[in-house]
């Protein structure tokens, strides 16, 4: 019995030493401050816990606004463009402007005058955006600053309980993704990425497509930005004594696909990102910097040895339910304009850029309730011209009817912007959740740290965190949330006769400013 006993011992013994000497889990510090580890041959990020007290965001609904009242920061390149956008939505109150720059928040005046709208207050200087936040008569902050002041300046439009609007990147690495995502949450407040390029034509016509079954289950999508800006490079705000401007620097300074937004938001929309599928595997590589350094050198005259980023980035994305996303990123190669929008599905295909078009074949057309007038119509090549313009014709997206005609009078990017920002109006006067919600914005930006950490170890694959944390199943298939037509004519009138209203105040206050 004694044996025994010692037997025993021995044995709790040698479990209790080898437990204690079990190698630890390393844990790594990314450049950005982010903790991740090995698993696996996976570089897990872990998805920090929902602080107590707090609720998802999905479908998130605030009280109607009569009347939307919106503060604007960042008056250089975008930010004056949105400005007179808005005055174009009626039930709009633009009650201030703001810019680093005095000068420009001020030259955004004449958007207003021109609309006979009342002269908006200015705030300008570093910390401008803070007193502009403090208001307690604005409900939306529209962000269009350089990428940098974008966070800064939405964590203190929610933080003083304000819906923000952010122009992209809306976050430049995970830390911001959380805390915006965290706000958002605890305030019970709008967080919107102003994703343009979800609104554009093709793109709006194609998601119909895609949700009516035209091209049967998609299993692959691919988008990209790729636009050379030799062309804009020295426009982009210098301050001090910056010679480079604020996005060639921060190309130089950070790796990865630092706008990803373009290309990955639209296909993000048709394949129900958190709305039944997540992103959660990725692979990314980039080709070695060779014209970033050269404009660097060209800039600053001298020898640039350290950019990060590549010419070329190429991201690979896998999906919950084993779909493949493909998106690059290029602003340095001469090459054509390419937002590369590709959906290939069981039983169909389209593609925009460098060619756009359809491919189906006759019974899938049928299927789809367009009869073709080609008898022998096949996938194996896009469409003719007819087939499509009445297939364009028959899943006409609802916001293109409603909308399209006053974009491109309007205009912005073809109307894009002006539907985009309609779209974000539209829906925070008829008390409905926004086209985008915070775990977009999350998601589309992630791909900047996610990637160069992909790439700084070996072109690794990345665990993508779940931004929903655990609720990207609740909702089934993306939508665009409508107001019933009593409802939605109901808060057009109410902001017909704001907007009338603040035309005849603006009409005389420009008046009177006229006289001194």
């Amino acid at each position: 019995m004694r044996k025994i006993s010692l037997l025993a011992a021995g044995i709790c013994a040698f479990f209790m030493v080898a437990c204690t000497n079990k190698p630890q889990q390393e844990v790594y510090t990314s450049a950005y401050g982010t903790s991740w580890h090995w698993e696996k041959g996976t570089i897990v990020v872990d998805t920090p816990e929902r602080p107590a007290g707090q609720e998802h965001v999905l479908g998130l609904v605030t009280p109607k606004l009569s009347v939307v009242r919106v503060g604007f920061v960042g008056l250089g390149m975008r930010g004056p463009g949105a400005v007179e956008r808005f005055t174009h939505i009626p039930g709009v109150d633009i009650v201030a402007l703001c810019d680093y720059e005095k000068e420009r928040a001020e030259g955004c005046q004449k958007y207003l005058q021109n609309a006979s709208l009342p002269p908006a207050d200015i705030y300008y200087g570093e910390k401008g955006y803070e007193e502009l936040c403090k208001r307690e008569d604005i409900d939306l902050v529209y962000v269009a600053t350089d990428w940098e002041h974008h966070f800064p300046v939405a964590k203190c439009a929610l933080e003083n309980g304000k819906h923000a609007a952010i122009e992209v990147p809306s976050a430049m690495n995970l830390e911001q993704c959380w805390e915006l995502i965290n706000l958002s949450e605890k305030n019970r407040k709008h967080c919107m990425i102003l994703e343009n390029c979800c609104y554009d034509w093709f793109e709006m016509n194609t998601l119909n497509m895609a949700q009516q079954g035209v091209f049967g289950e998609v299993l692959r999508a691919q988008g990209a930005y790729i636009h050379n800006l030799d062309e804009f490079w020295p426009y982009y705000w210098k301050n001090g004594e910056d010679k480079m401007g604020w996005r060639l620097k921060y190309n130089r300074e950070h790796r990865g696909d630092v706008y990803a937004t373009h290309g990955l938001g639209p296909v993000a929309q048709a394949l129900n990102i958190h709305r039944g599928d997540r992103m959660t595997t990725l692979v990314a590589m980039d080709t070695k910097a060779v014209h970033g350094p050269e404009l660097v050198e060209k800039a600053i005259g001298e020898k640039c040895t350290d950019f990060r980023n590549g010419d070329h980035t190429t991201t690979l994305i896998r999906t919950e339910n084993g779909k493949v996303i493909e998106i690059q990123h290029n602003v340095m190669s001469p090459q054509p304009y390419n937002r590369l929008y590709q959906l290939t599905g069981t039983k169909g295909f389209a593609n925009k850029y460098p060619v756009e078009g359809y491919a189906v074949d006759a019974s899938q057309m049928k299927a789809s309730g367009v009869q073709p007038k080609v008898d022998n119509l096949t996938s194996h090549g896009f469409m003719p011209e007819s087939e499509m313009k009445a297939l364009v014709d028959k899943y006409q997206h609802p916001i293109l009817k409603k909308y399209g005609e006053m974009a491109k009078e309007v205009g912005g990017h073809g109307g894009m912007d002006f539907i985009m920002d309609s779209r974000l109006v539209y829906c925070l006067q008829n008390g409905l959740p926004l086209d985008m919600d915070v775990y977009d914005l999350a998601e589309w930006c992630s791909l900047a740290e996610l990637g160069s950490l992909s790439m700084d170890n070996g072109c690794a694959a990345v665990r993508i965190p779940d931004f929903t944390r655990g609720h990207w199943n609740d909702v089934q298939g993306f939508k665009h949330a409508y107001a019933s037509e009593a409802d939605e004519a109901a808060a057009m009138k109410i902001a017909k006769e704001a907007t009338a209203k603040l035309k005849e105040e603006g009409a005389k206050a420009w008046a009177e400013a006229a006289k001194k």
